[in-house]
C-alpha cells in the first residue's frame, strides 16, 4: 500500500497554519469570556457532575435556564479549545523545523489538559469545605484554574505571533532594557490576575465598599481588617504598582528605536487597557458588582495581561530567533 510522503519542515511562513494559529488564539477570549461570565452569576456549579453536565453532552433545559447555559457552553467551548490546541501542535510536529515552537506547542497541550482536569476538580470538589477561608476547596481549585488560563491564552498567543508573517520576516532590534521591564511587567500582571481571582473565588468583591479610599470617612487604610479585607486591599494596591510598571514600560517601547510601529501603538493601547481597567474596578464597587462590570473587569484584566505579554514576545523576537542582539 502506498504511504504518503511526510510533509517537509520548513521555518518559512505557512499562510494557512498562521491563521489556523490566530483562530485557536482567538478561540481562548471566547472561553475566557464564558468562564468570567459563568463565575459572575455564581453558575459554576449549575451541574455537579463532570465531565458530562447531568450525565449528558446535551443535557436537558441547558438552552433555557442561563446558568446551565452559562456552564454548559463553557465546558463546550473548552473541549472546542482542547482540539484546537492538539490539532495545531500536529500541524506544528508535521510541518515546522523551529524545534522551540514545536516544543512550545506540546507546552500548550499539557496547559490545556491540565486546565481540563483542573476545571472538574473544582466541580468534584466543590462539596469539600475549608472553615479557615470561609470557602469550599472547589472555590480554591477555581483560583487556579483562573490562573492556569492567563498562562494558556499566552502561550496560545505567542505560537499565534511566531507563526506570523511579520515575526518570520521582519527582524526586531529592540535593547535589552525594554525586554527587561516587559518580563517584570508580565510577572507583576499575572500575579494580580492571580491575586483578582482570590478575590472573586472568596467572595470578597465587595469587602471594601468604598473607592478610591477604604472607609467610608476617606482613610486610606481599612478601619478593621480580615482575610477578605486584606485580599481586596491587596488587590488595590497592586493596580497602584502596575499602573506606574505599565507606564515606564510604554515610555521604553516608545523611546527605543529599534520597536516597531506596531509595538509602539501596542504600548499605547496596553496604557488605555490599564485606565479602562482601574474603571472598571471602581464600577463593580459603585454597581454592586453588576454582571456585565463584573465580566468586563475580568475580561480586560485578561486582555492587559495578553498586551503586555504580547510586547514582551515580539522584545524578544531576536532572541528567541537567535539573531545577533541589539
Amino acid at each position: 500500500m502506498p504511504t504518503t510522503p511526510d510533509l517537509p519542515r520548513t521555518a518559512g511562513y505557512k499562510p494557512a497554519l498562521a491563521a489556523f494559529a490566530a483562530g485557536a488564539a482567538a478561540w481562548v477570549y471566547v472561553l475566557v469570556s464564558l468562564g468570567a461570565f459563568t463565575t459572575t452569576i455564581n453558575a459554576g456549579m449549575a451541574f455537579p457532575d463532570w465531565p458530562l453536565s447531568n450525565g449528558s453532552l446535551n443535557p436537558a433545559g441547558w438552552l433555557t435556564h442561563l446558568s446551565m447555559f452559562a456552564e454548559h457552553s463553557h465546558r463546550l467551548s473548552a473541549a472546542v479549545m482542547g482540539i484546537l490546541t492538539v490539532a495545531l501542535a500536529v500541524w506544528l510536529w508535521r510541518t515546522e523545523s523551529r524545534a522551540w515552537l514545536r516544543r512550545l506547542s506540546y507546552f500548550a497541550v499539557g496547559l490545556v489538559v491540565a486546565q481540563g482536569v483542573v476545571g472538574g476538580l473544582r466541580v468534584l470538589l466543590d462539596r469539600i469545605r475549608v472553615p479557615a477561608l470561609g470557602t469550599s476547596l472547589g472555590q480554591i481549585i477555581a483560583m487556579l484554574h483562573a490562573c492556569l488560563a492567563q498562562a494558556f491564552a499566552c502561550a496560545l498567543l505567542a505560537l499565534a505571533v511566531s507563526c506570523s508573517r511579520g515575526w518570520i520576516t521582519t527582524p526586531m532590534p529592540v535593547r535589552g532594557r525594554v525586554r527587561r521591564i516587559g518580563v517584570a511587567c508580565c510577572a507583576l500582571l499575572f500575579a494580580q490576575l492571580a491575586i483578582g481571582a482570590v478575590v472573586r473565588h472568596s467572595f470578597a468583591g465587595l469587602a471594601i465598599p468604598t473607592f478610591p479610599w477604604s472607609t467610608p470617612q476617606g482613610g486610606l487604610l481599612p478601619a478593621q481588617w480580615g482575610f477578605q479585607v486584606g485580599i481586596q486591599f491587596a488587590h488595590r494596591a497592586m493596580a497602584c504598582v502596575i499602573a506606574v510598571a505599565v507606564a515606564v514600560f510604554a515610555v521604553s517601547v516608545w523611546r527605543d528605536r529599534g520597536a516597531s510601529l506596531g509595538m509602539r501603538s501596542g504600548a499605547s493601547a496596553l496604557v488605555s487597557l490599564v485606565a479602562f481597567q482601574i474603571l472598571l474596578g471602581a464600577s463593580i464597587i459603585r454597581t454592586y458588582r453588576a454582571v456585565a462590570v463584573t465580566t468586563g473587569h475580568v475580561l480586560v484584566g485578561a486582555l492587559t495581561l495578553v498586551t503586555a505579554f504580547w510586547l514582551t514576545w515580539l522584545a524578544h523576537r531576536d532572541a528567541i530567533e537567535g539573531a545577533p542582539a541589539p
